[in-house]
């Protein structure tokens, strides 16, 4: 972080008071803490003297120690460490604060930052000629979604374009900053998608999402408040009813029966069902494209330098009679399908180029593997 210095003394004003709007809301303030803690209170005070003047001078600051019994250094601390405090005269009628953050400057904010040094001044925190205008660049301010975008005292605007920060920087210099629409510069409301929804346009959807909303909500209340928290199960585990061997020895045996007897939890039973699907997909090994296989060399290749490829997948491999690297580099899109599935690794071989592999360690070994991958296999 930068360091950050009060005003030189030439621009620091001679005394700072609020004013009586702002000395009553300071007091209601400062009466929200307890007795011994109304020194929380200084960030929303000095906050307010900033609304009130501009930026943070450095009578504010004491006078406001003042009011919380503070040491002015501990003041200090807090005005000098907070960039939210402006401790330097800003404009009169708008200090734009440019968002700079990734995602802004992704969507031009650099263009943003080109007008400001045009329109206002090359530096940033330097006043125009008029000391109405100044500008600074900033981190998130929270409105990535609509990027990229300014804030001027505790207004957004949103979906910028440089022509567009003109006009708005034109406007505040000309007085007429409060006819600018805040928020989105475009044709959007707020975050929704440009141009208006896109998605339960028409009354029958939504009737339908009204209709699901409350049968969600009536389902929800239908839950105890003592029950809310607990998934669903049939599991004999989970079941209150059934008592364990570790509290009741005896009933054991009878527990055991109970068990066998509860039907599979919804896990229990998807997976039951991926193991049957995965099975019953699994090809034959009489199909036309499985992959021509040859007996176990005398020094078989070790197949576990493909990447992707370890000691279970190895065997399997070795059961369907592929043992060498230039086996593995001849399959063609069938083969590779076909393997896929055997395998059950379905993408496997694609996703990590079994075939390149194996083609490099069979030309050349480790050292045509490092030539074509840039590293040594695995």
């Amino acid at each position: 972080m930068s360091v950050r210095r009060l005003a030189e003394d030439q621009f620091q004003p001679a005394a700072f008071a609020f004013n009586a709007e702002n000395t009553v809301w300071a007091e209601k303030t400062i009466k929200k803490y307890p007795d011994g803690r109304q020194q929380s209170a200084i960030i929303p005070l000095m906050m307010r003297a900033q609304e009130q003047e501009g930026w943070v001078t450095k009578a504010a600051i004491e006078t406001i120690a003042d009011m919380l019994d503070m040491a002015y250094i501990r003041a200090l601390e807090v005005a000098t460490f907070y960039t939210q405090f402006q401790l330097h005269p800003v404009g009169t009628r708008a200090h734009v604060q440019v968002c700079g953050t990734t995602p802004c400057m992704l969507r031009g904010a650099e263009g943003l930052i080109k007008v400001c040094k045009s329109r206002i001044n090359d530096h940033a925190f330097e006043r125009n000629a008029d000391g109405t205008l100044s500008w600074e660049e900033v981190e998130c301010q929270g409105a990535c979604v609509n990027a990229p975008m300014v804030v001027i005292g505790k207004d957004t605007y949103e979906d910028l374009t440089p022509a567009r920060l003109e006009e708005i920087i034109d406007a505040f210099a000309a007085g007429k900053g409060s006819e600018v629409p805040t928020g989105p510069q475009i044709d959007r409301v707020f975050s929704a998608p440009e141009g208006g929804l896109t998605s339960l346009l028409s009354d029958e959807a939504k009737a339908k999402g009204a209709a699901s909303k409350a049968k969600t909500t009536a389902e929800a209340v239908s839950v105890p408040p003592s029950e809310a928290a607990r998934a669903k199960s049939t599991d004999a585990e989970t079941n209150t009813s059934l008592k364990t061997p570790a509290t009741a020895p005896k009933e054991a045996a009878k527990n055991a029966k109970a068990a066998e007897t509860q039907p599979l939890s919804g896990t229990a039973a998807s997976a039951a069902v991926s193991e049957k699907a995965g099975s019953a997909q699994k090809p034959s090994l009489d199909d036309k494209d499985r992959p021509a296989g040859i007996e176990k060399p005398a020094q078989p290749d070790n197949l576990q330098l493909i990447s992707g490829v370890g000691p279970k997948i190895e065997g399997t491999l070795h059961e369907i009679g592929i043992f060498t690297f230039a086996q593995v580099a001849s399959w063609n899109e069938a083969e590779r399908r076909w393997v896929d599935g055997y395998l059950n690794f379905r993408g496997r071989i694609e996703r990590d180029d079994w075939v390149r592999q194996a083609e490099a360690l069979a030309k050349g070994g480790e050292a045509e593997y490092i030539k074509v991958f840039g590293k040594k296999p695995r």
